[in-house]
């Protein structure tokens, strides 16, 4: 799956991310979740709820597909 995902703030944080795109339920699953699925982020390993995704930043969830980040 291939999708874009539009943020309306200046960045957003991975585990905040992933609830958005529907990956997850809650936003205290993200560790875990984080813990257990490989993700990328622009092609490099990630597993930083925290870490800061920006416009263009491109988010590859094994198992879940490809999500680019937009501005909203």
């Amino acid at each position: 799956m291939n999708r874009t995902v539009p943020i309306r703030t200046e960045y957003i944080a991975l585990g905040q991310f992933l609830k958005l795109a529907d990956v997850i339920d809650t936003g205290g699953m993200a560790k875990a979740f984080l813990a257990e699925v490989p993700i990328k982020v622009n092609g490099e390993r990630e597993n930083r709820r925290g870490r800061k995704l920006y416009p263009e930043d491109v988010v590859e969830i094994e198992g879940h597909g490809l999500y680019k980040i937009t501005r909203g």
